[in-house]
């Protein structure tokens, strides 16, 4: 796997928007596509759902040398040895966090940690915390983030300018808007609907690889 700094496009399988569809031809297609960094986000589902899709997704994004990642679940992750785990602001430094340190892996490998942020705050406390990267955004109005204000691309320019930590803009982008994102200064992306919505996962993936730097 590329160290995260030299990753570019980071997708998602998010069982929200799977409309039927394997879950594992899925992330397979993303992976082809050229997808660095692959998610699994199943909010709300069952800790024993999550963890078959998790078994049945590691094989295929090891294969291909592409990050696996766990949303929200730290002791499910550590237990399976995945590569990397997401928290949101409420899931670690809500849950009394300080340092990634004071989350203890379950097995003897330690999944790397990446946290959510919303604004400059967020994000310092992020790197202080010794987060392995970081999540900016939501950038434009998002449905994945229902009730969540967009930060708008001020966000993407402070971070540009500010952070050292790999990072990666997040939230409503898609070919129509990733010029004004790369613009603001952002070198990697995350992007969910406007590949899983697609027709053509592996070629819209493929399309928007090319766009990145």
């Amino acid at each position: 796997m590329k160290p995260f700094h030299d990753c570019r496009l980071y997708a998602f399988v998010d069982l929200a928007r799977l409309r039927g569809r394997d879950a594992r031809d899925i992330a397979g297609q993303l992976c082809d596509g050229g997808a660095d960094i692959l998610q699994l986000r199943a909010k709300g589902a069952a800790p024993d759902t999550v963890r078959r899709l998790a078994e049945q997704l590691l094989p295929v994004t090891t294969a291909a040398g592409v990050w696996f990642v766990l949303n929200d679940h730290w002791r499910l992750g550590s237990e399976l040895g995945v590569p990397a785990v997401h928290l949101g602001q409420e899931d670690f430094f809500d849950a009394g966090h300080r340092s990634v340190a004071d989350l203890r892996p379950v097995s003897a490998s330690r999944p790397a940690v990446g946290l959510s942020s919303h604004a400059p705050r967020d994000a310092e406390r992020a790197v202080a915390a010794g987060a392995d990267y970081i999540a900016v955004g939501p950038v434009f109005p998002t449905d994945t983030k229902p009730g969540r204000p967009a930060v708008t691309l001020e966000y993407v320019r402070w971070a540009a300018a500010n952070l050292e930590v790999p990072w990666f803009a997040i939230g409503g982008i898609h070919p129509g808007n990733l010029d004004a994102v790369l613009a603001a200064g952002a070198t990697r992306v995350c992007v969910v609907s406007a590949l899983l919505g697609a027709g053509d996962v592996g070629g819209a993936c493929r399309d928007l690889r090319r766009r990145l730097p």
